[in-house]
């Protein structure tokens, strides 16, 4: 059996990756789903972890659409396979961005059958290449170490630049001219943290600051880069243990 192939889904439509996910005998054709993002925003803050081979994405999403999604990812992970799923009434759109490299475009609602030849054809351009999200991993690159302060400088980046969107582990490796998993390696070894937590705590507690102060979540969200409130909202409970309302009403209590 050859390598089992990793499959990331992106909807805002929970029922659609859900029957994405169940329409499929994934482990018949050598791959797995291992996960999924209801944006493209919060793909891009995921897909660092997930390191997929081949992403379904929809052309049609709030905050960060598949078209700025493929644009992100194509330019920091050149392997990835992306596959849009479009609707009928936006099918000549995505047909005007044949100029990005997008594997295939396929009609919603899919067929199986046409779901399972993509797939089929996906595996063997993999196959073929050999190169795929996790294949580029170790890459030489210049080593930070030969600088004492190299991840300092790093920490600095993300200290002064942790509200913009786009910034995951890859953007960052990608503007020092490190491989993404060296970089997170040297990241946790330098500082004692993990990356993509260290970045998530800089942004949470920006939005514990600004939670205290009474500010709508959807507009913490957006100064925090995480412009996506559902994802914000999944992250912010899970950093804190409240949801953002009962965090602004304790704090809200304390002052009183």
């Amino acid at each position: 059996m050859g390598r089992i192939y990793r499959v990331m889904i992106i909807d805002d439509e929970e029922s659609a990756r859900k029957l994405m996910r169940a329409g499929i005998a994934w482990d018949s054709i050598d791959m797995e789903v291992v996960g999924e993002a209801a944006s493209g925003i919060e793909a891009i803050n995921i897909i660092d972890d997930i390191k997929p081979d081949i992403v379904f994405v929809d052309i049609s999403m709030p905050f960060m659409d598949g078209i700025e999604f493929t644009e992100v990812a194509k330019d920091r992970y050149p392997g990835l396979i992306i596959i849009i799923m479009t609707a009928i009434d936006k099918f000549e759109y995505a047909r005007k961005c044949v100029s990005l490299p997008v594997f295939d475009y396929m009609l919603k609602p899919m067929v199986r059958a046409e779901v399972l030849k993509t797939l089929e054809r996906a595996r063997e351009k993999l196959d073929r290449e050999g190169v795929a999200y996790a294949d580029n991993l170790d890459e030489t690159f210049a080593e930070p170490s030969q600088d004492p302060g190299g991840m300092e400088i790093i920490r600095k980046y993300l200290d002064e630049n942790f509200t913009d969107p786009k910034l995951n582990l890859a953007f960052t490796a990608q503007h020092f001219g490190f491989s993404s998993s060296y970089l997170s390696r040297r990241f946790k070894q330098e500082t004692g943290k993990n990356f993509v937590e260290y970045l998530t705590e800089l942004r949470m507690n920006k939005a514990m600051k600004l939670a205290g102060e009474g500010v709508k979540m959807f507009r913490t969200s957006a100064e925090v880069g995480i412009p996506d409130p559902n994802y914000f909202g999944r992250c912010f409970k899970k950093h804190t243990g409240k949801s953002y309302s009962e965090f602004v009403s304790s704090e809200t209590g304390k002052q009183q």
